[in-house]
């Protein structure tokens, strides 16, 4: 992303986003003054990625912390616990979303001060989270050219869904693998799933791409299989909303078939995420809670239906891809085969 473009700004009062349900079309910027509008904003996916839904989530906690109107602490962290599960219920799979507000409400319950200290406490968690976001995109990118193949061409990456900077606090995790290839001169083209039902990689990876001058190339999803097997595409590199102990990464709908896929191939499959986005609590996929979606999705691109009337929908957000199709899973650490990513818990 052009470094004059921020998908997360916090302004004195209030919080700036991107809206990404506008681009590429337009880039708007939206304030959130409250912490229901940043929940509708996490919901209605103005703001959308595992790791900027978790920054967001921090600064919404600031905004409600910001209006409850009380000197005692007991009454306070009560009715910061009640903001919190507001914005819980948000989305569900992203588990960046409990990771940052589980961080903020244990840094409160642990500290000490006055109502206003205790404000300005929440505030300061939600900035450390945002840098050390941006940060760690920046290290993901750059572990991820240890492991992407060595060949005398420059490489051809397929990546779905959106895992950029406007996924994060604007690096990207899977993006971020790409543009340090494309800083170190190792990229040649990025193949962009469209990423059906809400295009995320036609609308937004694309536009990421295009504002940095990165070469791109947008297919339709059920292409990839044809592109790998005319040996277009050199390695997968996708993102995660969350990861199990066991190396199971739960992503944007398609990326399952997609790592069959490049399995049969013969294509390495990489996931890159921050360790914010392993649930060590899991012990497998089967365990992540997938979000539904309003059908309208499906039958409808814009405000035009594409369906008759009478037919039934179906809309998972993500699905899960098991660890034996990963190749390896890229952290701000390291990359490392899916059954070691548990030394990395702690």
């Amino acid at each position: 992303m052009s470094n004059s473009i921020n998908p997360i700004v916090w302004q004195e009062d209030r919080v700036l986003l991107v809206d990404q349900t506008l681009l590429p079309l337009a880039c708007k910027v939206v304030e959130i003054k409250t912490y229901q509008a940043m929940a509708e904003a996490i919901r209605t996916m103005i703001v959308r990625g595992a790791p900027a839904i978790g920054v967001s989530a921090a600064y919404g906690l600031y905004l409600g912390a910001k209006e409850i109107q009380t000197t005692d602490r007991t009454i306070f962290l009560e009715k910061l616990e009640a903001i919190a599960a507001t914005l819980r219920q948000t989305r569900p799979t992203a588990v960046n979303l409990f990771w940052a507000i589980d961080r903020v409400m244990a840094t409160v319950q642990e500290a000490t001060g006055n109502i206003p200290e205790l404000q300005n406490l929440i505030l300061d968690t939600a900035k450390a989270i945002h840098n050390e976001d941006l940060a760690t995109c920046q290290a993901i990118g750059d572990q991820g050219l240890a492991v992407l193949p060595e060949i005398p061409e420059k490489l051809t990456i397929l990546t779905h869904c959106n895992a950029g900077g406007l996924a994060t606090a604007g690096y990207g995790t899977a993006l971020g693998v790409i543009r340090s290839a494309w800083r170190e001169n190792r990229l040649g083209m990025v193949y962009a799933d469209e990423t059906r039902p809400r295009l995320q990689g036609s609308k937004l990876t694309t536009w990421e791409c295009v504002q940095e001058g990165i070469p791109v190339t947008q297919i339709c999803d059920n292409m990839a299989a044809h592109c790998m097997q005319q040996d277009r595409i050199d390695a997968v590199v996708v993102g995660a909303d969350r990861i199990t102990a066991n190396g199971d990464a739960a992503n944007k709908i398609g990326t399952y078939s997609l790592a069959i896929v490049a399995k049969a191939h013969n294509v390495p499959f990489f996931v890159a995420a921050p360790l914010s986005t392993v649930d060590f609590s899991l012990s497998d996929g089967k365990q992540i809670p997938i979000e539904e979606r309003d059908p309208k999705e499906v039958y409808q691109i814009g405000d035009t239906r594409i369906c008759p009337e009478g037919v039934q929908f179906y809309n998972p957000a993500f699905d899960v891809t098991p660890a034996h199709l990963i190749t390896a899973i890229i952290t701000e650490k390291g990359a490392v085969a899916p059954d070691q990513l548990i030394n990395f818990k702690g």
